[in-house]
């Protein structure tokens, strides 16, 4: 640049030595003779001052240490989205580069981008030209008009992520003449967006995934700008220090995904804000601090009219310690799949399997945890497992086996609201069930068992002592060396002589014998 800047270069967004900026003031700085620029860093670790010198406030920061002094010659300013295809793109006769194919983040989906070498051998021309990656290619402005129409007409996918586009109206320059643009990243822009309704619409008719990541838009802006965008499927808006503060009216009704992450100010009640969007299946809510969630229009046991077609709750990074708010998502009607890690709750004392366990007891309809598979058995053996847990706690608060009088008091379903369906689903459990053990003194107690086969009356009935902290796994294990039968083929039950009658499985392999309160005289039943 030239000593002869004039003033549209403030609010410009440079690149000095690989670091970004936004010019805030361009003029003479006394005593030093000659032109210099005042620029505010996007990291303030990198500036030396305020963008005062001497006493004199020449621009503001945001940050003591955000500001610098620099000579235009210094500055890079970037260069136009066609120059920055083709420097990317299209090679001079020359040595042939290396052209290993990219793999470029948008939004949270890998994307493959083409490299020099495929660009000779499947793209000669601009034209053929449909997924293109330009992060950090310092692209500032669409350059002449139609010109990117003219040269690549056929590009749907484009990564313009960390460069130096200052205004949503140069991205509407750009997307004006990209008619069949279908994913569109502009992450680490520090982009300034229309303060009132937008003048230009139908900008991005086929648009269906927008990456704005770390660009400064505000919920209202978001708000204003999404008219434009009538057929979007995927949003992605992290790390904007965003404020829902209304409600989508006539805009976002086709978004089915929507990424909040890393957004600390949002708070439950700004979530009900966007809880009829009708379309929306996933919503990502990482790191946003959320603690509580409570749905007021479904008191226990029903579903709430909020997010009616959430299927994937992401909850990853935030503060939730009580069960209460996995409760609450057990009223979400459509709810299959839930991630929840790296939070109080998960990361406590409990183990990681029993915390899941509970989890599937809790929200009966989800099939997928933490990106695992729930399996029908693993469903089974978790609400069994709680079931059990809980039992005592059932029959103090009123639960009984008599329906007639099972009548559990209202802090108790509150805190287990699936409990009373668990046991109709289960049966009540029964007292035998909900026997406790007394500490013992020795690790491992020994149980003198007797083994009976059901359906083979030939074998004979076996007496054997067992550990009661032994597992069932561990147990048919040793019943499949003396039977010569394969584990997978073994069914385990017990009946106990104080619960005449009565049978009960053993059907969760990781519990132990002492789980299911097996106690010396009692009688193994095996069946293959």
């Amino acid at each position: 640049m030239n000593d002869t800047l004039t003033s549209d270069v403030i609010g410009r967004r440079v690149e000095v030595n690989g670091e970004h900026a936004t010019v805030r003031f361009s003029g003479i700085v006394p005593p030093v003779a000659g032109l210099w620029l005042g620029v505010e860093w996007d990291n303030p670790e990198r500036g030396k001052h305020d963008g005062s010198h001497e006493g004199t406030v020449y621009f503001k920061c945001r940050h003591p240490t955000g500001g610098s002094f620099i000579r235009p010659n210094k500055v890079n300013f970037g260069v136009d989205f066609l120059t920055a295809v083709k420097n990317r793109y299209v090679l001079e006769d020359g040595p042939e580069e290396d052209g290993k194919e990219q793999i470029v983040i948008i939004g949270n989906k890998p994307v493959e981008t083409i490299g020099f070498d495929s660009i000779i051998k499947q793209q000669s021309q601009l034209s053929k030209l449909q997924d293109i990656s330009l992060r950090n290619c310092a692209v500032n402005c669409a350059g002449d008009k139609g010109a990117i129409a003219e040269a690549c007409p056929n590009i749907r996918k484009v990564d313009l992520s960390r460069n130096l586009l200052s205004s949503w109206d140069e991205v509407l320059d750009i997307a004006d003449q990209l008619g069949h643009l279908e994913v569109l990243n502009l992450s680490e822009n520090k982009l300034r967006f229309p303060s009132g309704s937008p003048s230009r619409t139908g900008t991005f008719p086929a648009l269906k995934v927008l990456v704005l990541n770390r660009t400064g838009i505000t919920w209202a802006e978001v708000l204003r700008c999404a008219s434009g965008w009538p057929v979007l499927e995927e949003l992605y808006l992290e790390s904007n220090d965003l404020f829902i503060s209304e409600r989508p009216a006539d805009v976002l009704q086709t978004v089915k995904l929507l990424d909040l992450s890393s957004n600390q100010l949002i708070d439950e009640n700004q979530l009900f804000l966007i809880a009829y969007l009708p379309r929306l299946e996933q919503l990502i809510l990482s790191d946003i601090g959320i603690s509580t969630i409570h749905f007021p229009d479904a008191g226990t046991g029903h579903k709430t009219a909020m997010f009616p077609s959430l299927q994937y709750l992401v909850v990853n990074d935030n503060q939730i310690s009580q069960w209460s708010f996995i409760n609450e998502l057990d009223k979400l009607p459509s709810l299959q799949a839930l991630s929840c890690i790296r939070n109080p709750l998960t990361e406590g004392s409990k183990e990681a399997q029993t915390t899941r366990q509970l989890i599937i007891a809790r929200i009966g309809q989800l099939k997928t945890l933490n990106k695992c598979e729930i399996l029908p058995e693993e469903r089974r053996g978790a609400e069994l497992d709680y079931r059990k847990a809980f039992g005592n706690e059932w029959k103090k608060a009123g639960g009984h086996q008599d329906p007639d009088k099972n009548r559990p008091h209202e802090q108790f379903l509150e805190a287990h609201p699936r409990y009373q369906l668990l046991c109709l689903k289960y049966g009540a459990p029964e007292d035998g069930e909900l026997k406790l053990h007394q500490p013992f003194l020795l690790k491992n107690q020994l149980l003198t068992l007797k083994i009976k086969y059901p359906n083979q009356v030939d074998q004979k009935v076996l007496e054997k002592q067992l550990p009661d902290s032994m597992t069932i796994q561990k147990v048919k294990g040793l019943l499949a060396r003396l039977l010569k039968v394969p584990v997978s083929e073994l069914l385990l039950s017990y009946e106990s002589p104080k619960m005449p009658g009565r049978e009960i499985e053993l059907e969760n392999d990781q519990q132990s014998l002492q789980f299911y309160s097996v106690e010396s005289g009692d009688c193994l039943l095996v069946r293959w």
